[in-house]
């Protein structure tokens, strides 16, 4: 296999070109930061409506629709680009797509119709994550073997500080005390922001528009792209015909059909903590803009060293023995949350004072939902980047945009499976506890397989013909 795109070894790149490529998750991180996880989801859960177990359900229900077009799509488009050839083509076009969408949800004020924010949230998602499968398979050309797992890492974790540094700016200067009127720090909201009319949280759609437009350039000035092999029509005929022989080929290449599922399993268990462990926080607490914000900072911090001990762990240990502790942390972090409530932790097994302190996170139960945040912080970075490093040493890099839109698949595939299941669970039962419990599923048979699954997944003898 390997169609019209050679198997290059990876040329020398400059500093600027990688760290111009690293950049990228810097510039696209504060969408999911600020805008899935910590502030506009969780205002989409607990302000925008009356009924915030309904909107935690279509909140879940969006992102079943965009992993459904994102799991179809993917290995077609990476097929696409292996015969394209060019990759920034591509990203500039769903550039333009999530940056308007974003823009719009500064529209979405408490009361207006829900359809609005849901279809431009799956839009916005969607381009993201085009996006990120055409970078990705970018970086087997850049860099080493040996260095894929440092960049992969540090790249994640340059994306948790962009995203950190939106958020702290958020809940600083932006988001205010419904109550006080004022921010974290004690002043008005610049601009003269109302948090009633949810103007607080509405402005993180544009700010991580404007935040991504800026911060992708330098990707686009200095990392250098595979030469263009194909014209566009041409290419879309032959991807499908690559796509077409790829998906026969893993059948032959067993290891890394083995990862691409247990990835695919366990990935899902992450989605499903990063985009509901905020709103699940906000419908257990009432958590505000500033609280949720707090969390979000937090975790982040935690995140950025969690990433750079994985990319010196991932050089020394592998790519896999990164993501097993990963995945190991998550599983506690998951069970941990599912038996907190306000009264308890761990099933009811340790009994907790309801008693406010009126600080921030008051109860000793928001304090032990902080703990456990922190073993998701630690964990959730190293999974993904170190999963995506495992992926680059097994495969050759004149088919990393077929195997990495694959990837893509991997990790939307079944991951509405999760997000459908909480809000399945949540619907029949009325509980949001039980809908995250849903998430173990998938995180514990990711794991298992996993375990089975030999590294580089891509060993002797697994080679597509050449």
């Amino acid at each position: 296999m390997g169609g019209h795109d050679i198997d290059e070894a990876p040329a020398k790149t400059s500093r600027r070109g990688i760290w111009g490529w690293m950049l990228f998750d810097w510039a696209a991180q504060p969408f999911f930061t600020v805008v899935t996880t910590f502030v506009f989801g969780p205002y989409f859960v607990a302000r925008l409506t009356d009924d915030p177990i309904s909107a935690q359900a279509a909140w879940s229900n969006m992102a079943t629709v965009s992993s459904i077009v994102i799991a179809i799509l993917s290995p077609v488009l990476g097929s696409i680009a292996d015969q394209s050839g060019a990759r920034k083509p591509w990203i500039a076009s769903f550039a333009v797509v999530k940056i308007a969408s974003l823009l719009m949800l500064w529209f979405a004020a408490p009361g207006s119709p829900l359809i609005l924010p849901i279809t431009f949230m799956i839009l916005a998602s969607i381009a993201a994550e085009f996006s990120i499968v055409f970078n990705d398979s970018m970086m087997p050309r850049l860099v080493s073997r040996d260095e894929v797992g440092k960049i992969s890492n540090i790249a994640w974790g340059l994306g948790y500080l962009g995203g950190m540094i939106v958020l702290v700016a958020v809940v600083t200067l932006l988001a205010a005390n419904p109550e006080t009127g004022l921010t974290l720090i004690g002043i008005p909201p610049l601009f003269g922001l109302d948090p009633a009319l949810g103007e607080d949280a509405r402005i993180t759609g544009p700010i991580a528009a404007i935040w991504y437009l800026i911060f992708i350039l330098p990707m686009f000035i200095f990392t250098p792209d595979a030469r263009k092999v194909l014209p566009l029509a041409a290419a879309v005929r032959s991807g499908l015909m690559e796509l077409r022989g790829t998906l026969g080929e893993l059948r032959r290449r067993q290891g890394i059909t083995r990862f691409l599922v247990a990835r695919m399993l366990y990935q899902d268990g992450v989605n499903g903590l990063l985009i509901l462990g905020g709103v699940f926080a906000a419908g257990m607490f009432g958590w505000a803009t500033i609280e949720i914000g707090l969390y979000g900072i937090i975790l982040n911090i935690v995140a950025i060293f969690g990433c750079i001990a994985a990319g010196a762990l991932d050089r020394v240990l592998g790519s896999k023995t990164v993501v097993l502790i990963s995945l190991f942390l998550l599983l506690t972090a998951t069970l941990g949350i599912i038996s907190t409530n306000p009264g308890s932790v761990l099933f009811g097994m340790m009994p907790l004072s309801m008693e406010d302190s009126q600080g921030w996170f008051g109860t000793a139960a928001e304090k032990a939902y902080v703990l456990f945040g922190l073993l998701i912080g630690v964990a959730f970075g190293p999974v993904q980047a170190s999963s995506r490093s495992y992926l680059a040493r097994s495969i050759e890099p004149g088919e990393a945009g077929r195997y990495f839109g694959i990837y893509a698949l991997s990790g939307r595939a079944t991951s509405f499976l999760a997000t459908l299941s909480f809000s399945l669970v949540t619907y029949a039962t009325g509980s949001a506890h039980l809908g995250m419990a849903t998430l173990l599923i998938f995180l514990v048979a990711g794991l298992a397989l996993l375990i089975a699954t030999p590294y580089p997944a891509g060993k002797a003898g697994e080679q597509p013909a050449k």
